[in-house]
């Protein structure tokens, strides 16, 4: 179904309704229609069936029947295209012990993409299989829904000969910062790393390599980068009069660089960009559960109030991808996925990336896997996708392309060849077929590659469109999650840090008579909304601003901070870090 097609008035209200089990059973409903007289390209008589009353089949479609008909837990896609002809007793469906080996949701705006995600999450999670979706549009929500019956639906539920049984999935709603409908995701910056802020900052390799340098050295003095700000003040310190021995100590940063970092991190912040950095930082870990009922809880990242920040979004959604492989402990080849990680509008991501960037998600990819963490790239043609990572993905899902233009025609030849062989005209095919159907090659149950298969794809079970605002908005605030994360909180960090040693040295400086009424004020009076956070100054104090009078300001305010320091920080692949939990 396309994603204009079919789609209901909102539902009046979100949230689980019954279990979702019109797609798990067999295929043994209502029988589709005769279709052995549709059109000049019906089957030839004579040939041999697949069973029951369906249309007579060629060698080569039996042998691509034959290549779906698992034994064990499968999800249901929908039923083979053979001649133009629908040949629902041919079901075309992906192992579930597979969906951990990586996919890719590709096709042309408006062939139905956001539906096949639909169709597949829902089956997911009444499998058992938790499922993370980026609603970029802002149509997903339904998932949470039951769908509502229409003369398409129903056409297309007699068409693959499916049960369909309305139904909604038990999910959560978040919201980037907090803006939008969803329960706010925040990351701090020092758990973001240099090189995801670097791909969001749109710095070169050189200046990564060099914010690289800063994270390092703002770890080592115990300096926590909770928020853009922190990370401000750490590099305007670096380049300072006060800060450029410790900026020569640094090796390899040069005041230049760090200007240019400093300029683009102001530039960042005044585009909005502050209230997806800070504290209470979203704890990957609410991702992978299951409710009350052992469904799998289907985790909706809702976009649209940031969809004009695509840099931004797909950057976050690789952050939350690789903090799971950070987090999540090693289980191999298990019965079924600990989670499912749809990656809409990937080439977002790829594009512009740095080839640091680039091997990062490729080694993400293919060790993820064997921590039961399946992960769906969505976007127009498999060409978005760098090769190293497309060959990671062993269960493609192809819409239709179109070919009105040179670059049109080049990528669908180059999609042709990603696939493995097949008796069908995959250009022809390609370009013929109509929404919600799709060219699919899976993983049997072995590991090796299905027979390509022109799949008629079932109908999702649940609504296809979005709830209703306010809906949505009941959904958020009843979630036991909502309070956890709701209200930001801004606690001593870098910025404190800096400015409170900043003004006891000022106040260490001023002349004698002075010394005295500065000692009782409270310092940080640029940022008047902190200034019941800091420190007053004491003799404590000025023993700490001798010290970093004589030996380099930030050693001795590092010796001072030792819980700071004493912390575990380790950086993955990407830089990023986290706090032990």
């Amino acid at each position: 179904m396309s994603d204009s097609e079919t789609v209901p008035t909102a539902a009046a209200e979100a949230g689980p309704s019954g279990p979702v089990t019109g797609s798990q059973r067999p295929a043994t409903g209502s029988q589709g229609p005769d279709t052995s007289s549709q059109g000049p390209g019906a089957p030839a008589a004579g040939a041999t069936g697949v069973g029951g009353d369906a249309p007579a089949l060629p060698p080569e479609a039996l042998e691509i029947a034959a290549g779906y008909a698992f034994t064990g837990p499968a999800l249901d896609l929908g039923a083979l295209l053979w001649d133009g002809a629908c040949v629902p007793d041919a079901q075309i469906r992906v192992p579930l012990p597979m969906l951990n080996r990586h996919g890719l949701v590709a096709g042309a705006t408006g062939t139905g993409k956001t539906k096949t995600l639909q169709l597949i999450a829902e089956q997911l999670s009444a499998q058992g299989v938790p499922v993370f979706l980026a609603d970029v549009k802002g149509d997903v929500s339904g998932i949470s829904a039951p769908g509502e019956p229409g003369d398409k639906v129903l056409e297309r539920t007699r068409e693959v000969r499916q049960e369909w049984t309305p139904g909604g999935c038990p999910a959560e709603f978040y919201a980037l910062g907090g803006l939008g409908h969803g329960i706010p995701v925040r990351a701090t910056v020092t758990s973001f790393g240099p090189v995801l802020l670097s791909k969001v900052l749109q710095l070169n390799q050189t200046q990564e390599q060099s914010l690289g340098l800063i994270f390092h050295y703002a770890d080592q003095k115990g300096l926590e980068l909770v928020d853009l700000k922190d990370l401000r003040a750490v590099v305007a310190f670096l380049t300072s009069d006060e800060g450029k021995q410790e900026l020569k100590g640094i090796g390899g940063l040069s005041t230049a660089t760090a200007g240019v970092i400093l300029r683009s991190l102001t530039a960042f912040e005044a585009q909005g960009m502050s209230p997806f950095f800070g504290e209470p930082e979203f704890d990957t870990s609410e991702l992978p559960r299951t409710a009350q009922d052992g469904r799998g809880v289907v985790s909706v990242l809702e976009l649209p109030a940031v969809q004009d920040k695509p840099q931004l979004f797909s950057t976050f959604l690789m952050w939350l991808l690789a903090d799971l492989f950070h987090d999540l402990p090693e289980v191999g080849d298990a019965d079924k996925p600990k989670l499912v990680f749809f990656f809409d509008e990937a080439h977002l991501l790829f594009n512009g990336a740095s080839k640091a960037f680039l091997d990062s998600i490729t080694q993400t990819v293919r060790l993820i896997r064997s921590k039961g963490v399946g992960v769906f790239f969505v976007t127009q043609t498999p060409k978005d996708v760098p090769g190293d990572v497309l060959a990671q993905l062993g269960n493609r899902v192809q819409h239709a392309l179109r070919a009105f233009t040179p670059d049109d025609q080049k990528a669908l030849k180059a999609t042709v060849k990603t696939f493995p062989n097949s008796p069908y005209d995959l250009e022809e095919v390609l370009t013929g077929l109509g929404t919600g159907e799709a060219v699919i090659t899976v993983l049997s149950e072995r590991g090796a590659p299905t027979p390509v298969a022109a799949t008629r794809l079932r109908a999702p079970e649940s609504l296809m469109g979005p709830v209703a605002p306010d809906a949505l908005d009941r959904a958020v605030q009843g979630s036991p999650l909502y309070g956890r994360y709701a209200e930001a909180v801004d606690r001593e960090s870098a910025y404190e840090k800096l400015t409170a040693a900043r003004e006891a040295r000022a106040g260490q400086d001023a002349p004698p008579a002075s010394k005295t009424p500065a000692a009782s004020k409270t310092p940080a009076a640029s940022n008047p909304s902190k200034t019941s956070k800091a420190p007053k100054a004491s003799k404590e104090e000025a023993s700490v601003v001798e010290q970093v009078v004589g030996s380099g300001m930030f050693k001795s305010l590092a010796r001072s901070m030792g819980t700071q320091i004493g912390r575990e920080i380790t950086r993955s692949l990407f830089g990023t870090a986290r706090k032990r939990r």
